[in-house]
């Protein structure tokens, strides 16, 4: 198995106007956060379906992915990536995590820093989130961010809270959007008793759509108390 093998199973599924769509989804034209990316149109089930294909796949193999300039390429080695490090004993996964960190500039849209920061959120400590979370680098703030679920889930919310209050000022949309989604996880996960004992005193703070994703299972009296404010 090798990359030229996975990039030939990914053009076979290519669609020029699916291409064309996607393109347009995610924001590549001028100025925009994805500027210049390439999509050659394959659907994310096709990606999926794909990686289980070649989920045995050299890292080396899978690193010259992710240097792929096509969005498909990259993502389909990241989801490829995921699935060995979920099957790989604790002793293996960290080579995983080196590669996505040493390839991160492949990394440069929402779609794929939400498809390997759990790979992240596993092996960083809190220091190397907050790290993130400073960078001018607009998808390792959002990494250091989303990488902060599986914490959530696992009851440890804490921190969840502190890249929510690293990057609380942050006002970039999809920050933002970064920020209450997490947020939402640790009341799904914790309560939303948890939550609302962190939004008093912050939720001033928070910009109205991090605010608002954070509160989307809250009683509708609840919300309209918060957003209100």
């Amino acid at each position: 198995m090798t990359a030229d093998d996975v990039q030939s199973a990914l053009a076979s599924a290519a669609d020029s106007e699916k291409a064309c769509f996607l393109s347009r989804y995610f924001k590549t034209g001028a100025g925009q956060y994805g500027e210049g990316d390439v999509f050659i149109g394959v659907t994310v089930p096709k990606q999926r379906q794909i990686a289980k294909n070649y989920r045995h796949l050299a890292l080396e193999e899978i690193a010259r992915l992710l240097q792929s300039p096509i969005h498909e390429h990259r993502l389909t080695a990241l989801l490829i990536m995921g699935l060995q490090h979920r099957r790989a004993p604790e002793s293996s996964r960290s080579a995983i995590y080196v590669t996505l960190i040493e390839h991160f500039k492949g990394i440069n849209n929402w779609d794929l820093v939400d498809s390997s920061a759990s790979i992240v959120g596993h092996h960083a400590s809190i220091k190397d989130l907050l790290r993130m979370s400073h960078s001018s680098n607009l998808w390792e703030r959002r990494m250091s961010m989303v990488a902060t679920q599986d914490r959530a889930r696992r009851r440890e919310p804490e921190w969840t809270f502190t890249l929510a209050e690293a990057l609380i000022a942050d006002r970039a949309d999809l920050i933002q959007k970064a920020v209450g989604w997490m947020l939402r996880e640790v009341e799904v996960y914790n309560g939303l008793p948890v939550l609302e004992d962190w939004l008093e005193g912050r939720y001033r703070q928070l910009g109205r759509t991090a605010l608002r994703y954070a509160l989307e299972h809250f009683p509708a009296d609840r919300r309209a108390y918060y957003m209100a404010k």
